[in-house]
């Protein structure tokens, strides 16, 4: 017997960066490194810079970086960003994560996008093992001189600005089209309803993105550092107890483990309800013809 035919659709699964798929901030892995600094060295300094000067933190970061590298004669370019890129560590499983994400979604006729919404560096992410499996990512990104060096934040994204991105996904739009955005386009014509969207998060700054998600009957599910049960997981835990997620489980990315069988559920259950609502259409279709 032939199979039977079934419409693929669209499903997303977006991701935090930092403490979602890396065990700490990217920028901890080579970039401050190569100023000869440590991370809990640096990010003091930097986060007070913002504070004495009124900056946002993560625009403060970023003009904090590009100044530190001036005064210490380094040349920041694109290459070192994404030298650092190839340093980063990742939790257990990430690697192997998507295409096994992806394939299981085959299975069902739906069609999985990754996508990244960071307040990192996309230059950072340019350089990861994991860059070739998103179909978008949305982070901080620099402008440059023509020497090649950062001269301006081009794109700076935070808790707050991190909500556009998931419409422009829900949208079909690309990361330039922000006049697009706030246009009204019927939920019909959506490429990926939020019903259909997964986000992973890890902590305050997704808080927004969790909650808007969730609210709009997505899934939103909050991830914590497995060896760090104390913080990690009591923060993850509160968002699940405060309703701002679906779940709190480890950032364990390995077949058969927690999260694992989340997702996998979660797309067996929307494959489901494709399938009710292919049903449910050729019922009222019978309707008209009496």
């Amino acid at each position: 017997m032939a199979k039977k035919t079934i419409k693929s659709i669209k499903v997303a699964l977006i991701y935090d960066f930092d403490g979602t798929l890396s065990t700490t901030d990217m920028q901890d892995y080579g970039l401050i490194p190569e100023f000869g600094m440590e991370p809990k060295n640096f990010w003091p300094i930097a986060n007070q810079w913002s504070i004495d000067n009124g900056a946002d933190q993560v625009t403060g970061s970023m003009y904090f970086f590009v100044k530190t590298a001036r005064e210490m004669g380094i040349k920041l370019t694109r290459e070192n960003f994404r030298n650092a890129g190839k340093k980063i560590v990742y939790f257990k499983g990430v690697e192997q994560w998507f295409d096994r994400m992806t394939e299981y979604g085959k299975k069902l006729d739906l069609e999985i996008e990754h996508y990244i919404i960071s307040a990192g560096y996309e230059e950072i992410i340019e350089g990861c093992k994991i860059y070739k499996y998103f179909k978008d990512v949305f982070g901080c990104s620099f402008a440059y001189g023509i020497d090649g060096t950062p001269v301006w934040p081009a794109r700076v994204i935070n808790y707050s600005t991190k909500t556009q991105y998931l419409s422009k996904i829900n949208k079909g739009l690309g990361k330039l089209e922000d006049r697009l955005v706030n246009e009204f386009m019927p939920d019909e014509e959506r490429p990926i309803p939020f019903r259909r969207m997964i986000y992973f998060g890890d902590g305050s700054t997704d808080i927004p993105s969790m909650k808007l998600t969730k609210e709009r009957n997505g899934t939103a599910i909050a991830v914590y550092n497995p060896n760090d049960t104390n913080t990690s997981k009591k923060k993850a835990l509160k968002l699940l107890k405060d309703g701002r997620v679906n779940f709190a489980l480890p950032a364990d990315y390995r077949e058969g483990k927690q999260i694992d069988i989340v997702i996998k559920t979660i797309l067996d259950k929307i494959a489901k309800e494709r399938d009710l609502e292919i049903l449910q259409a050729k019922e009222e279709a019978k309707k008209k013809e009496l």
